[in-house]
Order: C-alpha cells, then sequence, then structure tokens
C-alpha cells in the first residue's frame, strides 16, 4: 500500500457501512483481522480507505453503499487535503465531460499509468477552456507524483458523473465540503447570490474581485461569448471557483489568485457588472501602502472602513454606466468614520440603492445585511437626485439560513429596483421601499440605513385586521379549552419491557432516514429547485413547510416525507417529535432533522412519536459531548406493546398534538394583537378609548 494512500476516520467508516459509530468500535475489539490504524490520534484513528473497503466487501458490509459516499471517503480523506481532491476532481469532470474518449484512454491502464498519462491530457482540456492560457496558472498541482493518489478518486468521480452529469457531481462535492467546512469560507448562499445577479441585470463581463468559492459569478445568467472574471487572495480559492464556472457554463472564465486592493489582476479590464461580497471589519487592508491610490474617487477610506474600499474597486472597474452589487454591513451605512465617502457617492449620483435583507440572509446571520446598488457615473450626464431605500424584513417571517421565503423577497426588490432605475423614482410603499432625495441624507451623519428612512407600515393592517385577529382569538381560545386534557388520575407506575429504536430499526420494523446536506445518500429521491423543504424550525414550531431547495447538492441527495412518518430535530437537546399528515407529505426532509418511517402493522406512529418526546427519553439518549446537546435516535426507548395498546396510546398522544396546535396558534394570534394595539396607540391611530 502507497504511503499516501487516502484515509478514512472511524466516523467515516461508519457512513460507509450505513452503521453507528458503535458498531465500528465493536467490529475493531471482535474482529482481529479488522485493518489497523494507519494514522491520526490514539483516540481519533485514522485507517487505509483501501483496507477498511476492501473488509467491508469481505464482511458483506459494502454492497448497499451509495457511489456517492465512496466518491466523497476518497475526497474527504485524500492525503494533500480535500481542497486539492477538488481541484484534480474538476479537472477530471472537465475531460470526461469535453473528451470523454481521452478520458477512457488514459483510464484504462494502472493507477500508476494512469497518474503519467494524466498530466498531459488535462493541460489540453483545462488550458482551452479558460481565456489568455490560465489553466496551468490556475489549477496547480497536477504534475504526475500529485496525482498518483487521487486516481481512485478520479476513477469514482467519473463513474458518478455518468449517472448525475459532471457539473451536478462538482456541485455535489462542492456543497458537501463546504457544509463539512462553513467556517473556512465566505459563504454567499443562493438566495443572495441570485437576489444581486437579478439586480445587475444582463451583462457580457462580470467581475467578481472577492470571489471564494464562486457563488456570485454562478448566479450570473452565462450566455455564449461572455466573459467571467473572479480574484481570490487564496489560490485554492481561485482554481476551484475556475473549475466550478467551466462546468457551469460555455463562459470564458479568467481567474486570478492575488489580494484584490493591493495587486489586482484585472486593472485593465472594464466589466458591465460587478459582483462582490467583501471580507467585513478588516483592518489589514492596505490602508498604509495605498494611500494614493487612484481608485479613492470618493475619498481615502479610513482604516476601519475596508468596505468602502472596495465599494470603490468596484466602480474603478465598471465600464462608465456599468453596475456593481456588494454585500454589506450594515454598520457600512451610517458608521461616522465613512460620512464623507458615503456623502461623495451620493453627490456624484455613485450610489443608487441601498437595500436592508432579512436578518439570516448570510453570514453572519444575526445581523439584516444590506445590498448596495452602485452605477459609475457616465462623463457629461446629470447625476440622478435620489437614493432608493428598501427594506425586506417585513417579507419574511421566519429568520435563519434555511428558513428565508426568498422568492418574495426577491422579485419584491427586483421590480422597485427596475422601476427606479427605469424612471428614476418609484411610488412611496410604507414598510418597504422610499425614495430619497439625496439632499434630505447629506447631513452631519450620512445615514443610509433603510429603516431610518422608511415610513411604517399600516398598524396591523388597520383597526379591521386587528378586530379580525381579536375574533379569530376568540375562536381559538375557545378551541384550546375545548381540547384541553381532562383531569389526570395518578398511578402507580408498572415496569414494561422496552427496546430501542436501533433494535427496530434491525428488525425491520422501522427505517431511519437522515435529512438533506447530511450526505449519507440513505432513501435518497430526485427533488426539483424550488421544491419544499421541511426545516428544523418547522417541526419545532409546528409550520408548514417553509424551506426551498436550491442546490444541486440537496437536489440529489434527499428524502421525500410520507403520511406515518415522524420527523425529529436531533440537534439541541430538545423534546419534539413530528407526525407527518396529508398537508405535509411530499416535503424534502431538511438537514438536522431524522425521519422515522414504521411499519403500520406493527408500529402505530403516534405511538411512536409520543413516546419519543418524553423528556428522560431524551436525556438518556443525547450527548452532552459539546456544548450542544446531540440527540442519538437509535438509543431511544419505547415500550414492547401490541399493536392495539399501542393505538390507546397513540389517541391520546394524538389529542395532546391538536392541544398543543391550538395553543400556538392562541399565542401567535395573541402576540400579533398586543403588538398592533401597541402601535396604534403610539403611532395615534388608535384611540385610548
Amino acid at each position: 500500500m502507497r504511503d499516501n494512500a487516502t484515509e478514512v476516520t472511524a466516523a467515516g467508516i461508519a457512513r460507509l457501512a450505513g452503521v453507528g459509530r458503535a458498531a465500528v468500535s465493536n467490529w475493531r475489539r471482535r474482529h482481529p483481522d479488522f485493518p489497523k490504524p494507519v494514522g491520526g490520534t490514539e483516540t481519533s484513528p485514522s485507517f487505509a480507505l483501501a483496507e477498511i473497503e476492501a473488509w467491508l466487501r469481505a464482511q458483506g458490509k459494502l454492497g448497499e453503499v451509495p457511489l456517492k459516499e465512496r466518491v466523497w471517503q476518497h475526497l474527504a480523506g485524500h492525503p494533500a487535503g480535500p481542497v486539492t481532491a477538488l481541484l484534480h476532481a474538476g479537472c477530471a469532470l472537465l475531460l470526461v465531460r469535453d473528451r470523454h474518449p481521452d478520458w477512457l484512454k488514459v483510464s484504462a491502464v494502472s493507477d500508476e499509468r494512469m497518474a503519467e498519462l494524466l498530466p498531459g491530457v488535462l493541460e489540453g482540456v483545462v488550458s482551452p477552456r479558460f481565456s489568455g492560457g490560465a489553466g496551468p496558472g490556475v489549477v496547480p498541482g497536477t504534475g504526475p507524483a500529485q496525482l498518483l493518489p487521487s486516481v481512485p478518486l478520479l476513477r469514482g468521480v467519473a463513474e458518478l458523473a455518468s449517472e448525475l452529469g459532471a457539473r451536478q457531481t462538482y456541485e455535489f462535492l462542492i456543497g458537501r465540503h463546504i457544509d463539512a467546512n462553513p467556517r473556512q469560507y465566505t459563504l454567499t448562499p443562493a438566495g443572495p447570490a441570485e437576489l444581486m445577479a437579478a439586480l445587475a441585470g444582463s451583462a457580457q463581463a462580470v467581475l467578481d474581485p472577492a470571489c471564494g468559492t464562486g457563488a456570485l459569478l454562478r448566479a450570473v445568467a452565462s450566455r455564449p461569448g461572455q466573459y467571467l472574471y473572479g480574484q481570490d487572495s487564496a489560490p485554492e480559492l481561485a482554481a476551484l471557483t475556475a473549475l466550478r464556472l467551466a462546468l457551469h457554463s460555455d463562459a470564458t472564465v479568467r481567474a486570478a489568485a492575488a489580494d484584490t486592493l493591493r495587486a489586482d489582476a484585472f486593472g485593465e479590464t472594464r466589466a458591465d457588472a460587478v459582483l462582490c461580497h467583501p471580507p467585513f471589519n478588516e483592518r489589514n487592508w492596505g490602508h498604509d501602502e495605498l494611500a494614493y491610490d487612484p481608485r479613492w474617487e470618493y475619498g481615502f477610506p479610513a482604516r476601519t472602513e475596508s468596505e468602502l474600499a472596495w465599494v470603490q474597486h468596484a466602480l474603478a472597474r465598471l465600464r462608465d454606466g456599468g453596475t456593481a452589487v456588494l454585500l454589506m454591513p450594515p454598520a457600512a451605512a451610517s458608521r461616522r468614520s465613512g460620512r464623507r465617502v458615503r456623502a461623495d457617492l451620493l453627490r456624484r449620483g455613485a450610489l443608487r440603492a441601498v437595500i436592508a435583507l432579512p436578518a439570516g440572509a448570510a453570514p453572519p446571520y444575526n445581523i439584516p445585511l444590506h445590498v448596495w446598488v452602485l452605477k459609475r457615473p457616465v462623463p457629461g450626464a446629470q447625476p440622478p437626485s435620489a437614493l432608493l431605500l428598501v427594506e425586506t424584513a417585513g417579507l419574511s417571517a421566519a429568520d435563519g439560513r434555511d428558513r428565508q421565503a426568498w422568492r418574495p423577497v426577491q422579485d419584491a426588490v427586483v421590480d422597485v429596483w427596475r422601476s427606479f432605475d427605469r424612471h428614476g423614482t418609484v411610488d412611496e410603499q410604507p414598510g418597504l421601499a422610499r425614495c430619497v432625495p439625496a439632499l434630505e441624507l447629506l447631513d452631519d451623519e450620512v445615514d443610509l440605513a433603510p429603516a431610518r428612512r422608511l415610513p411604517p407600515p399600516a398598524t396591523g393592517g388597520g383597526v379591521r385586521e386587528l378586530t379580525a385577529v381579536r375574533e379569530r382569538l376568540g375562536d381559538a381560545v375557545r378551541r384550546t379549552a375545548d381540547l384541553m386534557p381532562p383531569p389526570a388520575e395518578a398511578v402507580e407506575a408498572a415496569p414494561w419491557p422496552v427496546t430501542t429504536v436501533g433494535e427496530l430499526a434491525r428488525a425491520g420494523v422501522l427505517l431511519l432516514r437522515t435529512g438533506m446536506g447530511t450526505g449519507t445518500g440513505t432513501g435518497a429521491g430526485a427533488v426539483a429547485p424550488g421544491a419544499t423543504v421541511l426545516t428544523e424550525h418547522d417541526v419545532l414550531a409546528g409550520t408548514t413547510p417553509s424551506g426551498t431547495a436550491a442546490r444541486e447538492a440537496e437536489q440529489t441527495d434527499s428524502v421525500v416525507t410520507r403520511p406515518g412518518d415522524v420527523v425529529i430535530p436531533v440537534s439541541g437537546g430538545g423534546t419534539a417529535a413530528r407526525v407527518i399528515d396529508e398537508t405535509t407529505a411530499g416535503a424534502a426532509l431538511g438537514r438536522g432533522l431524522t425521519l422515522l418511517r414504521p411499519d403500520p402493522a406493527a408500529l402505530d406512529p403516534w405511538f411512536l412519536a409520543g413516546f419519543l418526546r418524553g423528556t428522560a427519553n431524551n436525556r438518556q439518549a443525547s450527548s452532552y459531548a459539546s456544548t450542544a446537546a446531540r440527540l442519538d435516535v437509535r438509543r431511544l426507548r419505547l415500550p414492547r406493546l401490541p399493536l392495539e395498546g399501542q393505538r390507546r396510546y397513540g389517541e391520546r398522544f394524538r389529542a395532546l398534538a391538536a392541544f398543543e396546535d391550538s395553543l400556538r396558534l392562541a399565542g401567535r394570534l395573541g402576540e400579533q394583537l398586543v403588538r398592533g394595539l401597541h402601535d396604534g396607540l403610539t403611532d395615534g391611530t388608535l384611540p385610548p378609548e
């Protein structure tokens, strides 16, 4: 075996075999021929993936493992790291897609010979895909020695591409890698990326000077003859973006690896549009050495205003009349240190719109970020005299990454922006949008935060709406009283035989499935983009499915709910279980959820859900090894009862669930009524009588 073979942890072995980590520990103790560790630590050893696969195959435990999981383990355990593996996989997928006969030739030989042949073949397919012969420079580390450890991965990637397609395969691998390492990257979720691309409009040449993983450029509607430019200070991210875009579209791609503000690789480029999600709150952005840079047309940014340096860089790379769209922290709209630059952007008509997004749109998820839309002024043209301010918080009731209803947000924002861009003004929409004269904003603060300038929406919809809410609340309170459980009588608890979810799963009485984004591949089903997703928040709050499937990695590795399924959140140590009914069925299972599908001839779903919610049951099945408890669903217990006895308990649990739903509705309506009355009394639209 080669010294640099791919390694896999115990957790990876468990995923390969579709078992828990405890089973892997048992195998190590009980089977003398189980492969020995080749790396890691004493408490977290790693094993040679090839040896593990051979052992599992010999034991008959590898037959049902999806190809996607095996490919992922090769990538995650690559001796040079997963990013290098992703780059090699992207090159191979380009070869598979563009020159499949050449791939068949180089893959029909031994691993060692294949590693020798690949560099020359990849040179011929990678370099022409990038403008200016940028292929070898953008994708480093493709020599025979570097490619040899990747050969098993590349064979698996090609096989997976025959099932999913080259682009979908690469999106799955990138998405899985980002999900596993979210803190390593500045992420731009699909919703904000698509919104920013829509605001930029149709463009022949698009630049992202802080491209990261390429999410913004990937959101651009591509067409033949288009040019996509990306730059990032991390060479591996620039290469990853280049390969991702090459597989995503037929546009000409140019990518560069350098610090954009200090070493701009596209200084002569004049793009039609610039999309950018710059790093926030950077002090070391080049303030001292760039003091006399010609890009600071609107004022020299303060050391604490790195975002305003990125704004001016974007404007400098636009053609006259071109559009720049940047994702910004809300503080950039009001910090005193940036007021001079903001004022000059307004006076000269470069800043056209500030759009406040709902909290949870993009990292950091607890802050409602802003989108700035700018246009490079056309010499001699009269600068616009107003700024468009948009507040979208009221368009999305839920918060959090997976709970954004992005279609209403995007539609509302794009409609308002296009009307403003076309006519130079827009009708005022209370709580949503207002066209503010620049002179009104050019005071000592130059505060551009939309929430401070927009008129509030009508209080709770007005008196008529508050009256309707009050009537609905009365109905909900009366229904809740009718559903209240009868007085309970204490009885002496009798011991009964118990079993666990894991034992029932092994006996075939129920099936376990995990939510999208976990990458297990079990119970996978095709989910179209835009399909409804049941999220963890939906289960905890008892609401209808609110998520949306957007990324290909999620679409190809999903579980669809059916009536009678029981869904449980596995994070946070809470006690919740939801029985899927006809109104919830058909949604994809979101991340952080486990689905139990009982055999109706052996298990009543309401009986199952009721006992799984027990506080003591959850406590003994939770892990408190970290600050956030995680539920081991297989350890949850329930009594062994005949089906008739289960149904008796199930009916009682069903009644409790109806009572709980009614309580939730009454609580939401009560909060809405109280908030509306407070607002009406304080803004003068309701009299104290």
